[in-house]
């Protein structure tokens, strides 16, 4: 029988970094940044607890889990918040367009 070992968790957490970095570098629609800026951050997450199992009295992998999910949860909100404001202004949540935003 197949055991999962840390080795298998450090996979997947990099094919989770690599697939957020490139979602993010390929989209050009804030949204599609969005998610993938949440698969990097969901990589670390797996990260933190998969270390945290695996180390001897390891709960502060999880604890460390914990804030990061409550930051990602804060840069959605305030993402989203920037997105629809953007959107009502421009019709469009294109990043391309961001260079018509003046201060």
């Amino acid at each position: 029988m197949l055991t999962i070992g840390l080795t298998h968790y450090i996979v997947l957490s990099c094919l989770l970094l690599s697939f957020g970095v490139a979602v993010m570098a390929t989209k050009r629609n804030a949204i599609g940044i969005l998610i993938g800026s949440e698969l990097v951050l969901n990589a670390a997450v797996l990260n933190f607890a998969a270390f945290g199992r695996y180390r001897v009295g390891g709960v502060d992998g999880q604890i460390s889990g914990i804030f990061v999910i409550v930051l990602a949860a804060a840069e959605a909100a305030i993402a989203l918040a920037i997105f629809l404001n953007f959107y009502a202004t421009h019709a469009t949540v294109d990043v391309d367009r961001g260079d018509a935003l003046k201060g």
